[in-house]
């Protein structure tokens, strides 16, 4: 059985030498940390999935669709039909109000860069958070002891 956990300085604490008090603020700094970092994992995926549905969108856009009907979102509830007249150029958002023209094929791979490095970090975060769920396991396992 874990005895240790890792803190946020890096450094192993003995959770068999802390009090129940002390066990108990190292249990809900975990849990806090878990929340936050459990909320950014889920705000990742969302992004990721928004990124993947501009990859699929951008390679809808090619030559034979020139002239197509197409339903252009106004809002959530509210879309207007049009006509694809330039399948050439598109205006991608590139963040903070910029957009950007680019061909159908570089705005897919503008898009599939960002979702590369989401895919990256959300490893990273899920590495983080599985550590952190084992140390609160450990702390909770440790006060399970001490209250028998």
């Amino acid at each position: 059985m874990a005895t240790t956990a890792s803190s946020s300085a890096g450094h192993a604490i003995q959770l068999h030498d802390l009090e129940l008090t002390q066990l108990q603020s190292v249990k809900q700094q975990l849990e806090e940390e878990l929340s936050h970092f459990t909320s950014s994992f889920a705000q990742l995926k969302k992004a990721q999935a928004t990124f993947t549905s501009c990859v699929v969108a951008a390679k809808a856009v090619v030559p034979k669709n020139e002239g197509k009907t197409v339903l252009i979102p106004l809002t959530a509830s509210i879309s207007l039909t049009s006509e694809l007249s330039d399948v050439e150029k598109l205006l991608v958002d590139v963040g903070t109000g910029y957009y950007v023209e680019k061909s159908s094929e570089d705005a897919g791979k503008f898009f599939q860069s960002k979702i590369d490095y989401l895919r990256s970090h959300l490893e990273k975060l899920e590495e983080t958070i599985n550590t952190k769920q084992s140390n609160l396991r450990a702390v909770v396992n440790v006060m399970q002891m001490k209250l028998a």
